[in-house]
């Protein structure tokens, strides 16, 4: 089993920043993709970007050159820096992470990008 735990979310500002972090416990050592996702009211969840334990990432188009992945492997924890936030980002956003055929999702964290 494994656990995920995102904090980092909040009211920012069109054209601020925020950090988003994810913690997972349990069995860490064997999680290889790990990602976020949003939902919007009324929309699809939607993968935003993802990162295998090798470093490879997969960006959502709406957010290449705008948000950045990072992981540490050893601490099970993923970030998602975002940077020059749109009101279209306001979303709840979800921590993902997959052991073998399994999928775990975090409770989820607001993200709110209003003036």
């Amino acid at each position: 089993q494994v656990q995920l735990v995102e904090s980092g979310g909040g009211l920012v500002q069109p054209g601020g920043s925020l950090k988003l972090s994810c913690a997972a416990s349990g069995s860490i050592s064997s999680i290889d993709r790990m990602g976020w996702y949003r939902q919007a009211p009324g929309k699809q969840r939607e993968l935003v970007v993802a990162i295998t334990s090798g470093g490879s990432t997969t960006y959502a188009y709406s957010v290449k050159g705008r948000f950045t992945i990072s992981r540490d492997n050893a601490k099970g924890t993923v970030y998602l820096q975002m940077n020059s936030l749109k009101p279209e980002d306001t979303a709840v956003y979800y921590c993902n992470a997959y052991r073998g055929v399994f999928a775990y999702w975090g409770q989820g964290t607001q993200v709110t990008v209003s003036s």
